[in-house]
């Protein structure tokens, strides 16, 4: 099996976008190609078809990729939790939770074992890997007992292809820096500079010196593309999901920034609507009085339920519910009830009766070990009509008490619906335009906003695979994956 890796010189130089536009660049060739990272961290994941978690962008890079994400793809997720502690998932399911210290000591070579065993797994299927790195591969106090860089590559028997994000400033720096720090230097065969500002020509002689003094070619300058709607996983990416709309009395959506956020692409999909004015806020002091008010998910309930308390959030839910639309998505949604119990602290933080802000009469939540991991799919009634949802669950918590279900699903509902407040455990709810469009629709007729046009919208990962390819030496690096090692 071939391969490729794409390292970076730090996090958020671009790995993920990289890999998801080699993945589509691939199979436009016909090759068959899956994603590949060792261990991803991250609170945004992706649910298969099987009902497993894996990082998000592996989800995304599969997708690009023309074929279904398995397990093998991502073995090792760690999911951050309170207290300095980590979820180990482990080929998609819970293992234990994990603090740094142990997770370097105790699952080092059950790590080995797993990685692996996915790549035997994955080179039964596709005949090439485009496999990610993660943060950077020069953290010398890490090298030895390392799962997700140059070990990986080694294993994998991989050439490296290494990044630098040029907008942070210090390229040169960075680039030389972390070359001269990284073990199995002579696997790195090219450099890529990514999210270039302004005239490319003006950095030739940047290329020249890289070249010269590394002795390593720059395979090309990737330019910055903004909009590119393709969903991202870093929690970097937030500050990408805000907009001011340049409409005429738009409508204002405001996001409630848990500190411990997750999940946070379900808002991406608004940043489709041109009257949609998006912003986030970290205190109840930064709410002010938008027309929606969105609780987004949370890797720990209680202790981001807490957190908005000790701000005042409950009178000011109370405050806002007659005249806006409260959303709550997964852990925001479960802040909706009147109590809350997870004694054994399944997710995060032990807690018994602990208060909601009960927007929901008679709703109790109740986090249980065995967490709900699925996908979803059903219709929802508004006012508009009726519009067909599906999506993923990821939560430990279960719901009782919810007398008007959001979402019909045979003889299951899920969910809460009524009159301006609405609340589903149903992650990518509003990625579809027809949900996005009826949910509006009320709130645009009050603020007499006319329905947006529908946009003809190039498929995204087409549009970023293009633009990737147009700025690299592609034919180099397809000699640098060809050859052997």
């Amino acid at each position: 099996m071939r391969g490729i890796m794409i390292q970076g010189t730090a996090s958020d130089v671009g790995k993920s976008m990289i890999c998801t536009a080699f993945c589509r660049i691939f199979s436009d060739q016909g090759l068959e190609v899956a994603p590949f990272k060792s261990q991803n961290m991250s609170n945004n994941s992706y649910v298969t078809v099987r009902g497993e978690e894996i990082g998000r962008a592996q989800g995304v890079q599969a997708e690009a990729a023309r074929t279904l994400a398995t397990v093998d793809m991502n073995p090792i997720l760690l999911k951050p939790e309170s207290g300095m502690k980590s979820q180990v998932v482990l080929f998609g399911k819970k293992l234990e939770t994990m603090d740094g210290m142990d997770y370097r000591t105790q699952f080092y070579e059950k790590g080995l074992a797993a990685i692996d065993q996915a790549l035997a797994n994955l080179a039964h299927d596709f005949t090439h890997l485009v496999i990610e790195g993660a943060g950077s591969p020069a953290e010398v106090n890490l090298n030895d007992r390392e799962l997700v860089n140059m070990a990986v590559a080694k294993r994998a028997d991989v050439p490296v292809i290494l990044v630098a994000d040029i907008e942070r400033g210090g390229v040169f720096a960075s680039i030389v820096g972390t070359l001269a720090l990284m073990p199995e230097l002579e696997r790195v065969k090219g450099l890529i500079i990514n999210k270039f500002r302004g005239d490319a020509r003006l950095f030739e002689d940047g290329v020249r010196f890289l070249e010269s003094y590394t002795g390593i070619p720059v395979l090309g300058v990737i330019p910055h593309l903004p909009s590119h709607e393709i969903e991202q996983e870093d929690s970097l990416g937030i500050q990408a999901i805000q907009r001011i709309s340049r409409v005429r009395d738009a409508i204002e959506l405001v996001i409630c920034r848990h500190p411990f956020l997750s999940n946070f692409t379900d808002v991406e999909p608004f940043l489709k609507e041109p009257d949609v004015t998006i912003r986030w806020a970290e205190t109840v002091i930064d709410i002010g009085k938008p027309d929606i008010l969105l609780l987004p998910g949370t890797k720990s309930t209680v202790a981001d339920l807490r957190y908005w308390k000790e701000q005042g959030l409950g009178s000011k839910l109370q405050e806002l519910k007659e005249n806006a639309w409260i959303v709550g998505l997964c852990g925001g949604y479960q802040m909706f009830a009147e109590t809350l119990s997870d004694p054994e602290g399944h997710d995060g933080i032990a807690a018994e009766n602990e208060a909601g802000f009960g927007l929901v009469p008679n709703m109790h939540v109740n986090f249980e070990k065995q967490k709900i991991v699925q996908r979803t799919s059903g219709t929802v009634k508004f006012s508009d009509g009726e519009v067909s949802v599906n999506g993923y669950e990821i939560h430990h918590g279960t719901v009782t008490g919810s007398d008007y279900p959001l979402i019909e699903s045979g003889s299951f509902g899920e969910g809460y619906f009524h009159e301006q407040l609405l609340g589903t455990h149903l992650h990518g709810f509003f990625r579809d335009p027809h949900c996005r469009a009826a949910f509006l629709a009320p709130i645009r007729k009050q603020k007499n906003l006319p329905e947006p046009l529908p946009e003809t919208v190039a498929d995204p990962f087409d549009r970023w695979a293009k633009h990737v390819k147009e700025h690299l030496d592609w034919q180099k690096v397809e000699q640098i994956m060809e050859a052997d090692q």
